[in-house]
């Protein structure tokens, strides 16, 4: 694959004209990934439900375009506020429970979250 590919979470768009994901050759990056649920096209209430929801549509993304959690190499979150860091970490340790085999990442507080949206990501990943 040498050619730019994009690629779309279904029942989740993006109100700008941007895909879900791109990906050239191994190299493999996400728009901003949300806990909105795709079913719904609604945020779940709850910072867990939010949590639990992006890491299910990451996965969403990743099989899209031809990856898995193991080959992402980065990962930088935004939090509505720190103090909702140990429900992300929660979800982080369930993808990701082999402490010598983690990507690096990156969390920010971001208090201009559009609400009701609590936590959002975007991940890069290199396939193969």
């Amino acid at each position: 694959m040498h050619r730019r590919a994009s690629f779309e979470l279904p029942g989740i768009a993006h109100t700008n004209p941007i895909p879900g994901a791109c990906r050239i050759g191994p190299l493999f990056i996400t728009s901003g990934v949300s806990g909105k649920d795709p079913k719904t096209n609604s945020f779940p209430e709850s910072i867990e439900g939010q949590c639990a929801q992006m890491f299910a549509n990451v996965r969403a993304l990743l099989e899209a375009g031809g990856a898995k959690p193991e080959d992402i190499i980065k990962m930088t979150v935004w939090l509505k506020e720190k103090a909702l860091r140990p429900h992300l970490n929660k979800e982080w340790l369930a993808m990701f429970p082999d402490a010598h085999s983690r990507p690096a990442r990156h969390t920010f507080a971001s208090p201009d979250l559009d609400p009701p949206m609590l936590v959002q990501c975007e991940v890069m990943a290199v396939i193969g």
